[in-house]
């Protein structure tokens, strides 16, 4: 799946949504995940979820402000909490949130693996390496606060996870989606959400496989080798540099360096998984593949999507919570006719959107 390019402004906006509004969004999101489940499948609803521009018309039509960071966050807790209203028999798991739910991701997988007597191990590695891949092998100044998976029991994920740039008073929307060509260190996400665009060091564009490769090169060196090549090229480092001296910290680099050697990866995505390889080591190794192997990384920034609606702080206009009340109405009629039979309903509302 390939999403339109565009550009998408997310300041940061703290606090919660209200409770009138969260409360319609439980029932309106628990609403369109039967719809879409009833109508397409599983796979369709994550695919659909894993869509920048999709998941923020969603934001949208839930009530939401269109250019706020808490789109993100409020609408991946709306999805959760309505899917818990559709009981045990729903075929699709949502994990994770904001902050400390965002930790327990691997602890909710593994009770829905329990619950559907599955392995889901291949799901928290997911979870882990999507976030160190966000985290550190893309260094845009972002830091990770929120991460939601979804599985389904056929196999399929998808990600929406958001990091804060506190200085600049931004947020940034990072979607992945488990596509049958889906490369996780080239190239893998169906969209990174952000205003801000810059100079950002960016490990897993397709840019920067040769400097993948030089990285696997040098890493095989014994690690002394390692930190006296190191000692030799960060006196002269070059003017768009992405280190400053205090990622130089000698003893911190050569502990960081014997364990990847100690560990022998083979591919880029082992070396990453290593625990312990975070932004720092992949920079420093990222500036010996550039100075010594002559294998830059890319340096553009991946963000590129965006949008303009609006939402709950009356742009451009106020929620009409009556409205809103009967759309929420209308949608489970649909979704209760539909399961007995009664399609009726359902089908006119798909003419109608097919009308508009």
């Amino acid at each position: 799946m390939k999403a339109k390019r565009s550009v998408t402004n997310l300041p940061l906006h703290f606090g919660k949504a209200p409770f009138w509004l969260f409360s319609r969004m439980k029932r309106f999101s628990a609403a369109i995940i039967e719809i879409i489940l009833l109508e397409f499948g599983a796979k369709e609803l994550l695919q659909r979820l894993s869509d920048p521009i999709w998941f923020q018309a969603l934001g949208c039509a839930s009530g939401f402000d269109w250019h706020s960071s808490g789109v993100t966050t409020t609408l991946c807790g709306a999805l959760k909490e309505g899917l818990s209203m559709l009981g045990d028999d729903v075929p699709i798991a949502i994990c994770g949130g904001k902050a400390k739910r965002a930790i327990e991701t691997p602890q909710e997988i593994a009770t829905y693996g329990d619950r559907w007597g599955m392995d889901v191990s291949h799901f928290m590695e997911i979870s882990r390496i999507c976030a160190k891949i966000d985290n550190s092998a893309i260094q845009d100044g972002y830091s990770l606060y929120h991460h939601t998976f979804i599985f389904t029991k056929e196999g399929d994920w998808a990600i929406i996870q958001q990091g804060m740039n506190e200085m600049q008073r931004t947020a940034r929307r990072y979607q992945w989606f488990s596509r049958q060509d889906l490369n996780i260190t080239e190239e893998p996400h169906t969209g990174i959400t952000c205003d801000s665009t810059g100079v950002v060091l960016n490990l897993v564009a397709k840019e920067s496989i040769g400097t993948q490769e030089a990285i696997l090169d040098f890493v095989k060196e014994n690690p002394h080798k390692m930190i006296e090549v190191l000692k030799g090229i960060d006196t002269f480092m070059p003017k768009r540099h992405y280190l400053t001296e205090r990622d130089f910290d000698k003893k911190r680099l050569y502990k960081a360096f014997t364990h990847i050697h100690e560990n022998q990866p083979s591919t880029f995505k082992e070396l990453i998984s290593i625990q312990g390889v975070g932004s720092r080591t992949l920079a420093a190794l990222s500036l010996v593949a550039e100075l010594v192997y002559e294998k830059p990384p890319s340096f553009k920034d991946p963000a590129r999507f965006s949008f303009a609606h609006g939402g709950k702080d009356g742009h451009p206009y106020p929620v009409d919570k009556k409205t809103y009340d009967r759309t929420i109405e209308t949608l489970k009629t649909c979704v209760d006719k539909a399961k007995l039979g009664d399609r009726e309903k359902l089908d006119a509302f798909k003419r109608l959107s097919k009308a508009f």
